[in-house]
C-alpha cells in the first residue's frame, strides 16, 4: 500500500487505509460478452455501407459521406473505447479513508469523487480467479439509454463511483466494509 495523489485530498483526523490505482493497458468486462459483438456487428455493416456507397458511379457528395459518422462511431466502439479507457484510468488514484472513499482521475476527463463510509451505497465486487477485481458503489450505468451517452461503454467513464481493476479486490472489499461498520 503506498500513499498517492490523494493524500492532499484527506480531510484532518481522517487516515488513508488503503490506497491504489485501477489495471493499467487493456481491460475487458463483463459487459463486454455483449458489447463486442454488437460493436462489431456495427462495424461491418457501416464498413460495408460506406465500401458500397463509394464503389457506386456517380454518388454525390453527401450521400458519400452520410456513412463517415456512422464508420466514426464504429471506430470507437470497437477499438477506440479500449484505447479510451486505458488512457483515463493512467491518470486514475483511488483511496479508502477511515471515513470516506476517494476517486481521483485527471486529465480533460478529470473528476475527483469522495463518498462518505456513513453514505455508502451498496457495494458489490466481482473478481477474477487472480485476485484483481471491480468494487462497485451503487448500481452501473444502464447498458443502453441517452442518459449517460457511451459512459456504460467505456468503464472508467460510468458515473458510479468505483475501484476498477484493483489487486487483492477482496481485501479491499472487506477493509471498507469494516471501515463502514466503524472498525477502521
Amino acid at each position: 500500500m503506498s500513499t498517492n495523489d490523494l493524500s492532499d485530498r484527506v480531510l484532518p483526523g481522517e487516515r488513508i487505509l488503503w490506497s491504489g490505482r485501477p489495471a493499467q493497458g487493456v481491460l475487458f468486462t463483463g459487459r463486454d460478452a455483449l458489447l463486442i459483438p454488437f460493436s462489431l456487428v456495427w462495424g461491418g455493416f457501416a464498413v460495408f455501407w460506406e465500401t458500397k456507397v463509394l464503389t457506386q458511379p456517380n454518388v454525390t457528395p453527401l450521400f458519400a459521406l452520410w456513412g463517415v459518422p456512422f464508420v466514426l462511431i464504429a471506430l470507437y466502439l470497437v477499438a477506440g473505447r479500449f484505447v479510451l479507457d486505458a488512457w483515463i484510468r493512467s491518470g486514475m488514484d483511488y483511496a479508502v479513508t477511515n471515513q470516506r472513499i476517494l476517486i481521483s482521475r485527471s486529465g480533460p476527463f478529470g473528476k475527483f469523487t469522495a463518498v462518505s463510509l456513513d453514505r455508502l451505497p451498496d457495494a458489490s465486487i466481482s473478481e477474477s480467479a487472480g485476485g484483481r477485481g471491480t468494487i462497485r458503489f451503487g448500481e452501473p450505468a444502464p447498458l443502453w439509454g441517452r442518459r449517460n451517452g457511451f459512459a456504460s461503454w467505456t468503464p472508467s467513464l460510468d458515473p458510479t463511483p468505483q475501484f476498477i481493476g484493483i489487486e487483492d479486490a477482496r481485501n479491499v472489499f472487506d477493509q471498507i466494509q469494516r471501515a463502514s461498520r466503524g472498525g477502521a
